[in-house]
């Protein structure tokens, strides 16, 4: 529900595509600033733990910007403010989450777990983005973004309830020697830097061109937030159906079969800037759904399998910064690009860009040739259920 609601929040609020990005970039900043730290602290502490952390700091903000919105007192400086301590929780957050998956599972099922964590992702996300729509346009978006906030307080308890065996945890002289360590295990591998070099591309115009100038299509030639949702809930269904897929085909190249699913991620910005219906737009998200996906799912295991638990987390963050870097200006000047060469014109560019920089990717041969590793766990299993 929550970034519907976000995003008719500010338009109702102000009505300015700037506006909605500015709201959306306070997200991204903190992450860029502090994820390497993160990771640091993920590589340190129960990663399980930092995510509880991050949980309650994120329920917390997106409370406060729902009564801001239910009483009438919100200000679009307070949902930016509010947005930043969001990000800084997710900054957090997600080198832990990476970094939990191979504590649990050896790497031979790897893949499974994260087919299985994204389809019940994924599987919320269809009905949330499908209510979401609908509750925001009929009771507006603070009741959205209250439940949202509720949900991350029930995840911090989930949990904080499991039970992980004490592991080795590193220790080194100093923050700056552990980010040293990660970069050189992340500039080590020639896959990897070339696809979050291309990830940086891709996101960049992706998030600028669909969470930015989407719902100004929906609400300037659709109908509104509910259809908007009915998209939105379109790709997460696109997503779980992915997850499905790979539970059971098992790509013995991984990147080739992800970056190849990913080159048609950019038909949706096509159909938005050529079609102007709900169902066409919304089949160009589902395929885009399933391709998303099945890249997530191949990514993380290429990750999981070939990077030293112990690095795990930094390697991710580095992963994170790298992809994001460019996002918040993305998310900046998607408006401002769109009111300058117009909002078809905008759409068509970032399908370009984005296309561009998947092929790009694929012409590296350590991309094409990455071999998933099975038979090598990284790790033994270290989950047991709580008492």
């Amino acid at each position: 529900m929550a970034p519907i609601a976000l995003a008719f929040a500010v338009l109702d609020l102000t009505g300015s595509k700037t506006d909605l990005g500015l709201v959306l970039t306070a997200t991204w900043v903190p992450q860029l600033l502090l994820v390497l730290f993160g990771g640091v602290f993920a590589d340190r502490l129960p990663r399980h733990l930092v995510m509880v952390g991050s949980n309650l700091l994120s329920g917390a903000a997106q409370g406060v910007i729902a009564v801001l919105l239910l009483t009438h007192h919100a200000e679009l400086w307070q949902l930016i403010v509010l947005q930043v301590v969001r990000g800084i929780a997710m900054a957090f957050f997600w080198p832990a989450s990476q970094g939990l998956i191979p504590e649990t599972v050896s790497a031979g099922l790897l893949q499974q777990a994260n087919a299985l964590l994204g389809m019940t992702k994924n599987g919320t996300n269809i009905f949330g983005a499908a209510l979401g729509g609908v509750l925001v346009a009929t009771a507006g978006p603070g009741w959205a973004l209250a439940f949202d906030g509720a949900t991350y307080l029930v995840s911090a308890v989930v949990l904080g309830a499991m039970r992980l065996k004490r592991a080795e945890r590193l220790e080194a002289p100093s923050v700056l020697r552990e980010l040293a360590e990660g970069w050189g295990e992340f500039a080590s591998r020639t896959w990897l830097w070339v696809i979050v070099a291309s990830a940086a591309v891709g996101n960049t115009v992706w998030m600028g061109a669909s969470m930015v100038l989407g719902p100004i299509v929906a609400k300037q030639y659709l109908d509104g937030a509910a259809s908007w949702g009915f998209i939105i809930a379109s790709q997460g269904a696109g997503l779980l159906a992915g997850g499905l897929l790979l539970l059971r085909y098992r790509p013995r190249r991984l990147l080739l079969v992800g970056m190849g699913a990913f080159s048609v991620a950019a038909l949706p910005l096509v159909l938005l800037a050529s079609v102007r219906s709900t169902p066409v737009i919304a089949a160009g998200y589902f395929v885009a759904g399933v391709s998303l996906e099945i890249f997530g799912i191949t990514w993380a295991t290429a990750l999981q399998q070939n990077v030293p638990l112990e690095k795990l987390s930094r390697v991710s963050a580095y992963d994170m910064l790298g992809s994001i870097v460019f996002v918040p200006l993305g998310l900046s000047l998607a408006g401002p690009v769109a009111d300058a060469i117009g909002l078809t014109e905008a759409l068509w560019l970032a399908a370009a860009l984005g296309t561009a920089s998947t092929l790009a990717a694929l012409t590296v041969r350590d991309v094409r040739d990455l071999r998933r590793r099975d038979e090598a766990p990284v790790v033994e299993p270290a989950w047991e259920p709580a008492p």
